[in-house]
């Protein structure tokens, strides 16, 4: 295997000269270590050299592929052995093609086309690891995105799956809000459409109602909602779908994949996961939250989580 090393321009690494062809040995032959001088250091790729060894052709920096003949030690992103030999320099077409300077390419590592930016599988981006294409932002797969981590088309907000939003998170379309499911909303968290209010399902409102709990209207906006104790205590206590178990001693005992596994994802039921969360408050917390939640209705409640509670 060959692995690749960096250089200054006079084919100098860490004040040591080398020379292409030649071999070098440390002198070093135990406790090899990374960053000491039992071994030479290299990577594995030119995009790791890149953290030691600047690759932009202004930088008149050298790289050449090496052959690590004695014992190698490495991490993450580089490695390191007591003896290597310089087997030949990269340079030209062949530098250019593994630095992605290749097919209208100004950025670094693209595999696309006529990219400006760096880490781009897609074409025409001027922002970083892109897979979509005309990218200014940056984690796109999206297209003409400016923002950042999109998934959609024509964004400028962030973290969006839909299109043509300004504003961030949204997997709806043409949003100047965040958080919108719906369509050309300027408010947040709405499901319809053309809304300038907050947390609307409906068309073209610009004052958010207040929210229905157990059926009836509670007179609460959501962030009020969102104020009171009540709220975060129902909050508070983990509702569980799956759960990881352990396999006790005895029943590793008995099967050798039981020991290899160590244990098993159990899933609830939605109302097993419901009374689960409920036997986790006491008394008296079971009695405040149905004494403080607005229109408790223990009808309702039993219904939705098949817990009978209440009078």
């Amino acid at each position: 295997m060959l692995y690749i090393k960096g250089f200054d321009e006079n084919l100098c690494c860490r004040g040591f000269q080398f020379e292409v062809g030649k071999t070098y040995h440390t002198g070093y032959t135990e406790n090899l270590k990374l960053c000491s001088c039992t071994v030479f250091h290299f990577c594995k790729s030119i995009q790791q050299v890149h953290d030691y060894y600047d690759v932009r052709p202004d930088r008149n920096n050298r790289f050449c592929y090496v052959e690590a003949l004695g014992e190698v030690v490495e991490d993450y992103d580089k490695c390191g052995s007591n003896k290597i030999k310089i087997v030949r320099e990269i340079k030209g077409q062949e530098l250019k093609q593994l630095l992605g300077l290749i097919n209208g390419n100004t950025g670094l590592f693209n595999t696309g086309n006529r990219n400006t930016g760096d880490c781009n599988t897609g074409n025409r981006n001027t922002g970083d690891c892109n897979t979509g294409n005309c990218n200014t932002g940056n984690r796109n797969t999206g297209y003409r995105n400016t923002g950042n981590r999109n998934t959609g088309d024509c964004n400028t907000g962030n973290r969006n799956t839909g299109d043509c939003n300004t504003g961030y998170r949204n997997t709806g379309n043409c949003n100047t809000g965040d958080c919108n499911t719906g369509d050309c909303n300027t408010g947040d968290c709405n499901t319809g459409d053309w809304n300038q209010c907050d947390r609307s399902t409906g068309l073209f409102n610009t004052q958010e109602r207040t929210i229905t709990i157990f059926n009836k209207d509670s007179g609460l906006l959501f962030d009020e909602v969102r104020n009171t104790e009540w709220y975060w205590l129902l909050r508070d206590r983990p509702f569980v779908l799956t759960e990881w178990i352990e396999y006790t001693e005895e029943e590793k005992k008995e099967s050798i994949i039981r020991q290899a596994i160590g244990g098993y994802l159990k899933k609830y039921s939605y109302k097993e996961a419901c009374q689960n969360w409920w036997d986790s408050y006491s008394d008296e917390e079971k009695e405040y939250l149905a004494e403080n939640i607005p229109n408790f209705d223990r009808k309702i409640f039993k219904e939705i989580t098949g817990i009978d509670y209440g009078n």
